[in-house]
């Protein structure tokens, strides 16, 4: 390599660093262009420098170095790829490689990833015809140096014979290869990882829009949207907006990572809202602020690639024209091509109802607003004022739309994106792109929501399904205006500083709901289920659902059968919105166990109590009965060493098993019996074992260091000194060798148990090589709560901490040190936190509710957990509950 190609090489790499050290103080847009500009400056210096061109002879065989793809936009960001190609007239001739190894290789040794074709103009046309995956970069072509008459001829000839020739076949292709690449990188408006570049709301939906419009039209830059007419102006600004704070981000994540990066990990996310100047506001941690406003940049360019396509007769096409000619009803809105338009910006000002009609007959017709009706409505939404808001036509017109059935789109949303919603509903504006920063919520607020109330409005028709008891109760509810409302306005609080957002937003309803004209009594049934929407959720994952005190609790909060239906709809769908992390068949279980134990105290009333002893007495005569003459004796002792709680709550015939398995104990010091669960893919483990001090701690203890995961435990202590503990957990993950890993376990507890296994050191070895799987969104203050009022005969103690191999083992343990027994655990998660509950008695069988007592239970638990990260800084969120398993017990 000459000294003047390693001297350009050199000059190009101290421009971009230099670039990279002040990119603060530059625009996204003006960064990318200097750094093409200086990529095209070391092109420019190797052609007029170039040892191997003078041989080429370039009259004969004219040649060109073209810029495509991002570099050719001028959008070159840190680490972008440098795609070019070398384009001859003729053939490429056999020096073709000497040149490339003149001006690529160097870019190659400062660490630039250079992509390059070096092709014939007949060759460039035929590939790009063939493969349009070619073709796409060839759009976005530039000059940058050589034969300029060369370019030029490519671009028209590219035009003429396959862009004018081909269009629809090629717009069909990006519309496909879009629809492909979102159900691969995901809806980046709502991840909580978005990809910058290639998920829905990316990058890449600008760049469809960028090649449909040049091949429809010849757009040149970016500019040609709006003159164009594909644009207003307003949105045109939008978009640029949108694109500079993208790009702004995307290079930032470069520079972090040092190389091309595009997916916006949980490890980058507060470095680069702390490099972006964002600060603590309005109850948001910086890092809450910054996604919530990337993710409402990306939620306008996504909508507007779906309005873009729609309007211009690329999406769903085929299923438009299939459709029956609709008619509406309502003067001054009408039907243009499948979408919904207003007739006249005057009928809009002089009938600002129009405003809420359009989108209520979007509901009713199924069909999509225009897109100048979307901008009227964005336009002319300051008329939708106190008075509009109140009237009884608007609020009519709304509670339509709020009960229409929810279809493949979805009214609400676009009622968002227009902004009306929050016009209609003031306090929604808090919320808008309001994002919770965890591992939990995948949907910024307003969205999940929306989502809530769609979910909500699925169950109609699910009534026949075998597991459908939410679409029973939904067919059954006679005030399913009000649950909608409970379910649009549930999260409303988080958009308000400091915690308690269910409190926050109870006080909100009625200001809302008021202004609408409802009575008191539809207020209180509303803001009922926003103070209470966590309360089913909570119960079921961190309190023993088997004891009557817990459903008694929530009876007494819930206080109305109509109400709990309402309540229980509502959680559901807002588990199901929320995400698949918050959602499974055991939280399923869970809640419909519950609610239908809270559902038959409040239909029965004081008789649930009467009802459970007169339980009790017809288990025992039923167990008496069928057990023979000779053996009723024996089953008379037995009965009478079992607790009322186990007669209670365990079915006749499962109280014959465990005695079963009891009376196969013999000398051994446990019997299990492992079984597959009737309503998760869960196995129940059922162990019968001689009581000995600590001995759920070394059950646990062994379930982790076989990796088993128990998700919720049941512990029974018989007066003849037996424990029977049933268990359910998640299986082995390999189903071919589960046996032999039970096999496995069931000797290490053996060990333990005779005291020949160091649990103990046996976990702290394992832990040592432990690593999580990868970073916490953020790191979250523990806390350990003892409660000694939800239960009138346990104290409950809560553990909020992050999760590691070995941690119920050392809770349990710790609870053993401190002469307690653990008789009910509910094993939860909150994604990136686990919350364990043990409901305990000392070792005379009394609650603690001494102060000392309670002071030591937290300090000798605070001591066998990790030290904090100093940088925890986040509240710990009540609501992100579940009980799916976790790596280890």
């Amino acid at each position: 390599m000459s000294n003047t190609k390693q001297n350009a090489a050199e000059m190009l790499n101290r421009g971009r660093k230099r670039l990279i050290r002040e990119l603060p103080k530059h625009t996204a847009m003006d960064f990318m262009h200097q750094m093409a500009g200086l990529v095209d400056e070391y092109f420019r210096t190797s052609f007029e420098t170039s040892d191997i061109g003078p041989h080429m002879d370039i009259a004969r065989n004219p040649y060109a170095i073209i810029a495509l793809g991002g570099y050719g936009r001028n959008d070159q960001c840190v680490h972008s790829d440098v795609d070019l190609l070398i384009l001859f007239e003729k053939r490429v001739p056999d020096t073709a490689e000497g040149l490339i190894r003149e001006i690529i290789y160097p870019l190659w040794d400062i660490g630039l990833d250079v992509g390059h074709a070096t092709r014939s103009l007949k060759e460039c046309l035929s590939l790009a015809g063939k493969d349009f995956e070619i073709l796409t970069p060839l759009l976005d072509a530039r000059f940058v140096c050589g034969m300029s008459r060369l370019y030029t001829a490519l671009t028209q000839q590219l035009r003429q014979k396959i862009v004018q020739r081909h269009s629809r076949k090629i717009i069909d292709w990006l519309v496909e290869t879009n629809q492909s690449r979102h159900a691969r990188f995901g809806d980046s408006a709502y991840l909580l990882e978005p990809n910058l570049k290639e998920g829905q709301g990316g990058l890449r939906d600008f760049h469809t829009m960028r090649w449909i419009a040049c091949i429809r039209s010849g757009l040149k830059q970016i500019r040609d949207l709006e003159y164009l007419g594909y644009l207003s102006h307003e949105e045109y600004e939008q978009l640029k907006e949108a694109l500079a704070f993208i790009a702004n981000v995307r290079n930032r994540l470069h520079v972090l990572n040092g190389r091309k990066y595009d997916q916006l990990h949980f490890e980058n996310q507060l470095r680069i809202a702390k490099a972006l100047g964002y600060s603590k506001a309005n109850g948001q941690q910086p890092v809450e602020r910054f996604l919530g406003d990337l993710h409402g940049q990306m939620e306008f360019i996504k909508q507007q690639h779906l309005l873009f396509l729609f309007e211009q007769g690329y999406e769903k096409r085929s299923r438009r024209r299939r459709r029956r000619s609709k008619i509406t009803k309502i003067a001054g809105i009408e039907i243009i091509k499948d979408t919904l338009n207003f007739e006249s910006t005057r009928m809009v000002s002089e009938s600002p109802l129009l405003l809420l009609q359009i989108f209520e007959e979007s509901a009713r017709l199924r069909l999509p607003l225009g897109a100048e009706a979307r901008r009227i409505v964005r336009e002319f939404g300051h008329l939708c004022d106190e008075n509009l808001r109140g009237s009884h036509a608007a609020v009519r017109s709304f509670e339509k739309i709020l009960q229409a059935p929810a279809p493949t789109f979805n009214v609400l949303n676009a009622m968002l994106h227009t902004g009306l919603l929050e016009r209609f509903i003031p306090a929604f504006h808090a919320v808008v792109n309001c994002i919770q920063y965890d591992e939990y919520h995948i949907y910024p607020v307003d969205r999940h929501l929306l989502r809530t109330v769609k979910t909500l409005k699925t169950f109609a028709g699910d009534e026949d399904r075998a597991d459908g008891l939410a679409g029973q109760i939904y067919a059954e509810l006679k005030q399913r205006k009000l649950l909608l409302w409970g379910a649009l306005l549930h999260d409303i609080g988080k958009g308000q500083p400091g915690g308690n957002h269910s409190e926050k937003g109870e006080a909100l309803v009625p200001d809302i709901l008021a202004e609408k004209g409802y009575r008191p009594d539809e207020i209180d049934t509303v803001a009922f289920l926003v103070r209470e929407h966590l309360l089913l959720a909570k119960t079921a994952a961190r309190r023993d659902i088997n004891d009557e005190e817990t459903a008694l609790y929530c009876a007494r909060r819930i206080n109305d059968a109509d109400r709990l239906k309402m309540l229980y709809l509502l959680t559901v769908a807002d588990c199901i919105a929320t995400g698949p992390k918050a959602w499974n068949s055991w939280t399923a279980a869970l809640l419909k166990d519950l609610f239908l134990k809270v559902l038959n105290v409040l239909e029965k009333g004081e008789l649930a109590s009467q009802e459970a002893v007169a339980k009790v007495a017809r288990k025992r005569d039923a167990l008496l009965t069928q057990t023979p003459k000779r053996r009723q004796k024996e089953m008379e002792t037995l009965l009478d060493v079992l607790s009322p709680r186990y007669l209670l709550n365990v079915p006749p015939e499962v109280i014959q098993e465990h005695i079963r398995l009891y009376r196969t104990l013999g000398d051994d010091r446990f019997v299990w019996e492992i079984e597959p669960s009737m309503t998760s893919d869960t196995r129940i483990v059922t162990l019968c074992a001689r009581d000995q001090p600590g001995l759920f701690s070394r059950i646990a203890g062994v379930f982790t260091l076989n990796g088993i995961n128990i998700l919720d435990a049941q512990v029974f202590t018989w007066r003849n000194n037996m424990a029977l503990d049933i268990f359910k957990v998640q299986p082995p993950p390999d189903p071919i060798f589960e046996s032999d890993k039970w096999e496995k376990t069931r000797r290490h507890l053996s060990q333990a148990l005779e005291g020949d296994l160091d649990l103990s050191g046996r976990l702290q070895s394992r832990m040592k090589d432990y690593r999580p799987p990868r970073p916490s969104a953020m790191d979250r203050p523990r806390r350990i709560q003892v409660d000694n009022q939800t239960s009138s005969f346990f104290t409950i103690v809560e553990v909020f901490t992050e999760d590691f191999p070995g941690l119920l083992f050392s809770i349990t343990d710790a609870l053993f040190r401190c002469q307690l027994d653990v008789w009910v655990a509910k094993i939860a998660t909150n994604v990136d936190q686990v919350v364990d509950v043990f409901y305990v008695r000392d070792f005379d069988g009394q609650k603690v509710d001494d102060p000392d007592q309670v002071t030591r239970i937290q300090t000798t638990i605070q001591a066998v957990l990790p030290p904090v990260n100093d940088t925890a800084t986040a509240d710990i969120q009540e609501e992100g509950v579940q009980t799916d398993g976790r790596k280890t017990a």
